[in-house]
């Protein structure tokens, strides 16, 4: 099980992931109770349903997905989980940054998958304020180093919208 660190502190994650079995439908799919994180296409084929059955929905975003597509149901989700299968794929750096900055969610932003203590930093910089560890790392060291790796950027970020050169001026 990944450990998750929120807003700089381990955590319990209360969230669980729908995941489609092999040979799967999302039209068919059971839906679970509770506090759900939904696939996208279950959230395209079921939007109605899940609205009507579930308080608190969260949405799985894979990196082949357009943000685009969800833009106009952001208020609906509690969290978005965006998937990083591997560490060298940083698409979900970019989903993250247009959700904060261009489409403005306001919501918990939660890397998942192959998410290393080395990535927290820049993962932080985009956005994202809570992260599913891959299962058997560290969650207590990756908080004292991930967040650390540098004092200070130069560039100009989501969480930091004035470059370094304007904040010394």
């Amino acid at each position: 099980m990944a450990q998750l660190i929120k807003h700089g502190a381990a955590t319990l994650d209360t969230w669980t992931t729908l995941e489609l079995a092999e040979g799967e439908t999302p039209e068919a799919v059971a839906l679970p109770a509770g506090d759900v994180i939904f696939p996208l296409a279950v959230w395209q084929a079921r939007k109605a349903e899940i609205i009507s059955c579930h308080k608190r929905i969260g949405l799985l975003i894979q990196p082949d997905e357009r943000v685009e597509d969800i833009a106009a149901d952001l208020d609906y989700f509690i969290v978005i989980a965006v998937n990083f299968p591997k560490f060298v794929d940083g698409r979900g750096y970019s989903t993250a940054s247009l959700l904060r900055q261009r489409y403005k969610y306001q919501g918990e932003l939660r890397a998942v998958g192959d998410v290393l203590h080395d990535q927290l930093f820049y993962m932080q910089r985009v956005g994202f304020d809570s992260y599913a560890l891959k299962d058997g790392k560290n969650a207590i060291y990756a908080i004292e180093a991930g967040f650390s790796t540098f004092s200070d950027a130069y560039q100009a970020s989501t969480t930091q919208p004035q470059p370094q050169f304007r904040r010394r001026a």
